[in-house]
């Protein structure tokens, strides 16, 4: 047998790549248009809990995208407590394969890929979906996916203003900083969910509950707004979907089971089904479905994460990092 290597790109790699906004982007995008012609195979994601008590599970993605000629698997662990242990919530590993043979091809830290894709999934519904001239931005949440989320979203509207909150006032205040340092404009932190997302044009909701509990109120969101409600647990109220004019998912398949995502109880409930969906957000990328027809339609995004997008952005990095000379090769056999 001819020798097997493996290429490999820690977390450290991947912040040297420096991939620019609209490389994230155009990669995540390409990914979306290959689903959205259907030349992609994806699998709903699973879970596991090790033990309830460690408040935390890990994400487990598969798919497979034709033209880049590449599967792949992620697995991602998500603690709501790392915090306290001064770690990120979310870790992850990317495994990329050679779909022909299954011989494994690279290994990719994936928590700033979870991240950054995310992210761009965010910004590229928020593209086909929200009014072009939305500027004002209200955001809930400040983990690691929220930076990705406002970072993007501001690359393509550069929006006049930027509200964000959080739980905790150290985190939503530093977030803030954080931003308006990278961005270069003021970026507002707001002490109460109804003064960050009142009024705003697109409004992105990323908090981590512990259970369900519907703070995000319907009689909020403003007429011709774009909604991007994302959470692990669901902080919407029932009748949020009742005001929307179209809804748009990234995966019916993965979207319509499982025990976590914002809308499981619209999916339960029957709020949310094939007959009230509009589309996916590959078909639209793709221009086989519209998107946004109107400045006055009010719409819904949600997506539950991507295997294809990751797979998509790792491969980017990696035809980067053999450009720059970046990375490792491991001997796998």
């Amino acid at each position: 047998m001819k020798p097997i290597y493996i290429d490999y790109l820690n977390a450290l790699d991947i912040e040297a790549l420096a991939m620019t906004d609209a490389e994230i982007i155009g990669a995540v995008e390409a990914g979306l248009v290959a689903q959205g012609n259907g030349r992609t195979v994806i699998e709903p994601r699973v879970h596991l809990e090790p033990d309830p008590s460690f408040h935390g599970h890990f994400n487990v993605l598969r798919g497979y995208v034709a033209p880049l000629d590449a599967a792949g698997v992620k697995i991602v662990g998500d603690y709501v407590d790392n915090y306290k242990h001064g770690l990120p919530s979310e870790f992850g590993i990317l495994n990329l394969f050679d779909p022909r043979t299954g011989a494994p091809r690279a290994i990719l830290d994936a928590t700033v890929i979870t991240d950054m894709r995310t992210g761009a999934v965010t910004a590229i519904g928020a593209r086909h979906l929200a009014k072009k001239s939305s500027k004002v931005l209200g955001h809930i949440g400040a983990r690691g996916t929220a930076y990705w989320n406002v970072r993007l979203l501001d690359h393509l509207f550069d929006f006049d203003e930027i509200r964000v909150h959080s739980r905790r006032p150290e985190s939503r205040d530093a977030f803030a900083a954080k931003l308006a340092a990278d961005l270069g404009k003021p970026v507002l932190a707001v002490a109460d969910w109804k003064s960050c997302v009142e009024g705003a044009d697109i409004v992105v909701e990323a908090s981590r509950l512990p259970e369900p509990q519907p703070l995000l109120k319907t009689e909020w969101i403003k007429r011709g707004a774009l909604v991007v409600p994302y959470g692990t647990m669901s902080a919407v109220e029932l009748s949020l979907t009742d005001i929307m004019q179209k809804i748009v998912v990234d995966d019916w398949g993965q979207c319509k089971g499982g025990k976590f995502g914002s809308l499981r109880a619209h999916v339960e409930t029957g709020r949310l089904s094939e007959a009230t969906l509009h589309a996916e957000l590959g078909q639209i990328a793709a221009g086989l479905k519209p998107g946004r027809q109107s400045d006055g339609e009010t719409i819904l995004f949600w997506h539950r994460g991507l295997s294809l997008s990751d797979i998509a952005l790792g491969k980017a990095m990696l035809a980067k990092a053999g450009e720059k000379g970046i990375g490792q090769r491991l001997r796998f056999a």
